[in-house]
């Protein structure tokens, strides 16, 4: 294996040599100088077939050129009352670093609404996020851990899911969309947390429907999971709804939790834009406010069969003794 995995790389690299402007330098990017780790991560998005990873690449950086992302850290979301609104609804934030150095983000699944603002307005704030993962945060930590750290670790918590705010998932499944094809292989490991009936039936047959490679990295803990997620990060490296076993979503009163337009991690990205928007203005003059307008990319077919196997146990769900009625309103939808 390899010595195959060695040639797929081979092969890989002499395609993108061949690269010519702009896709060159949106490539330089996508890399931050390591163009090897890159390739492999493309790679075993597709199972390492050359010919599928090098289209998947080339799909991404066709896509980072016709949507601008590589200037979207100069694209501050104003005013700023509007980004707390983001933050308020689209639960994210990071929490420390693993044992092994890696960053540790959180995401409140569950009690994200993402109706505080337009569509655009919360995929503009996701990928921003991602770039600055990849351009700041990984860097950060590879410097700190004095070796390349290239992944992070997600606790996702399902506090707070019901069917109704199921209702949200044309917005999750929009965000996978662009991270399964634009941001491949950047997370080691999704911890699932205080999963509720909801999540665990859905799970049981969408579970099935992944590959192997997803399989793996997608652990589902029992309650908030501290125990767990002790033995690869520290205490301080928690998630505030990990902390409090049995709590849910409790945190300490004398912290802001991770996901606050105040915490220090939400600050320093928002500010490094609006520098960076600074910096850019001087070169080419201000940019015009409003919300960018990305492509959505097509989700791939494993991902839309398991769009349609969640909307048909809704369906299942909903047909159940003694709930129908608070799923009477419930659709499931693409991106």
């Amino acid at each position: 294996m390899a010595a195959a995995s060695e040639e797929a790389i081979k092969q890989f690299s002499v395609l993108m040599e061949q690269l010519e402007e702009p896709l060159k330098t949106t490539f330089q990017n996508v890399h931050q100088g390591y163009p090897r780790g890159t390739l492999l991560r493309f790679l075993k998005a597709r199972e390492w077939n050359v010919p599928k990873a090098y289209k998947m690449l080339m799909d991404c950086l066709n896509w980072r050129l016709q949507n601008e992302i590589d200037s979207v850290l100069a694209k501050p979301i104003l005013p700023a009352d509007l980004y707390r609104s983001i933050r308020d609804t689209l639960l994210v934030g990071l929490t420390g670093y693993s044992k092994q150095g890696q960053p540790v983000y959180a995401f409140g699944v569950g009690l994200s609404t993402f109706d505080r603002a337009s569509v655009n307005y919360y995929l503009q704030s996701h990928i921003q996020m991602n770039e600055y993962r990849d351009r700041v945060v990984l860097p950060g930590a590879s410097e700190m851990s004095g070796k390349q750290i290239n992944t992070c670790l997600k606790v996702m918590d399902m506090t707070g899911l019901k069917l109704s705010a199921l209702n949200q998932i044309k917005m999750l499944s929009t965000i996978t969309a662009v991270d399964d094809l634009n941001y491949p292989e950047k997370t080691e490991t999704y911890y699932i947390v205080n999963a509720p009936y909801v999540f665990s039936a859905c799970w049981k047959v969408v579970k099935p429907l992944l590959q192997e490679r997803t399989k793996k990295k997608i652990k589902v803990l029992y309650g908030p999971g501290r125990d767990e997620l002790l033995k690869v990060m520290d205490y301080a490296s928690l998630p505030h709804f990990c902390k409090r076993e049995g709590s849910g979503s409790g945190s300490s009163s004398d912290e802001v939790d991770c996901y606050s337009y105040d915490h220090p991690f939400h600050q320093e990205l928002y500010n490094y834009v609006k520098q960076q928007a600074l910096r850019n203005q001087d070169s080419v003059g201000p940019a015009k406010q409003g919300s960018m307008h990305v492509r959505v990319p097509t989700p791939d077919l494993e991902e839309a069969k398991i769009m349609e196997t969640i909307q048909s146990e809704l369906h299942s769900l909903k047909a159940g003794d003694g709930i129908s009625r608070s799923f009477s309103r419930i659709t499931i939808e693409g991106p």
